[in-house]
């Protein structure tokens, strides 16, 4: 049980029982009841805003060459700076770490199984990722849950902390509305491989798919729909608050599931796509969608994305 799910179980108004008494039977310290993070601030508000905007287009900048690019713009920032506030934001450059480090016992990772898979059927495989959004005052975390063959956004939440459990939420609601997938694929992020998410699909007999450490094409489909979310909702308004974005972000994926034509889906809609397939049970539904998640080339120096717009 986590130390959030721990401090939840406190009851303020048993006589029976001291609050001092519950948290050391629960093994959580009292001060932690009485905490209120400090507000962060908006000079760091800004900061992380542009942090998220480098890193959208170039997910390889670590926090020295994040620093350097926001120097040369003009931004009074040091390392220590930015490498605090990407480990807020949730932010891990994209490239091959040597494994050093060691996990946790109960943090298992999966290995990879989509490499030259033949992705044809909806309920095959799903996707899921977080991301951080900003707001005029203050942040918060989206997951979103994602059919792969239709890119179809099947669930998600908003949290104003990655400790709550909402990635579990979105998953649960995602089943409960379209069933379960045979495959279901994510980062390496202690997000998703907590004891609590691998337990929910594990004893649903669902196959966990890991992506590879430091490749961010494995989950390529959901990492475009965070940056067609955020250039063309997120970054041109300004949530005052955490029901704004809930609003906004709820009516961007409506649209993007219902009505936004997708090149890579011959310009149906994601919901087109899921529906029609799922009626229809033709293996052949899809002949212009990729096949594999891999779909792209290396050109010279660059990536070059094919058939993976969102």
């Amino acid at each position: 049980m986590s130390r959030p799910e721990r401090l939840a179980l406190v009851d303020h108004d048993d006589r029976a029982v001291p609050v001092v008494a519950q948290c050391r039977l629960l093994k959580v310290a009292r001060s932690t009841l009485y905490y209120r993070p400090a507000p962060v601030s908006a000079d760091d508000l800004a900061v992380m805003r542009r942090i998220d905007e480098l890193y959208l287009a170039s997910p390889f900048y670590g926090s020295r060459r994040m620093t350097a690019v926001l120097r040369r713009e003009g931004w009074p920032v040091n390392r220590k700076r930015i490498r605090r506030l990407m480990r807020v934001m949730a932010l891990v450059a994209i490239y091959q770490k040597p494994n050093t480090s060691r996990k946790h016992p109960d943090h298992k990772v999966y290995p990879y199984l989509l490499r030259g898979l033949i992705i044809d059927r909806p309920n095959q495989v799903w996707c899921a990722d977080i991301t951080y959004i900003p707001m005029a005052k203050g942040f918060v975390y989206l997951v979103a849950v994602m059919d792969w063959f239709s890119r179809r956004v099947l669930a998600w939440r908003v949290s104003i902390t990655l400790e709550a459990d909402f990635r579990v939420d979105a998953l649960r609601d995602a089943m409960h509305r379209y069933g379960q997938p045979e495959i279901f694929n994510t980062d390496q992020g202690v997000q998703f491989t907590s004891a609590p998410f691998l337990t929910e699909l594990e004893t649903r007999g669902v196959r966990i798919s890991m992506d590879g450490k430091g490749r961010f094409l494995d989950n390529i489909f959901i990492e475009r729909l965070w940056r067609s979310l955020k250039y063309e909702e997120v970054f041109i308004k300004a949530y005052g608050s955490v029901r704004e974005a809930r609003l906004g972000i709820d009516g961007w994926l409506a649209f993007y599931n219902d009505e936004r034509p997708h090149q890579a889906l011959d310009y149906r809609t994601p919901r087109a796509v899921f529906e029609d397939a799922a009626r229809n049970h033709v293996d052949n539904a899809s002949a212009a969608l990729p096949r594999y998640p891999h779909d792209y080339r290396q050109n010279s120096n660059e990536k070059v994305l094919t058939n993976v717009e969102g």
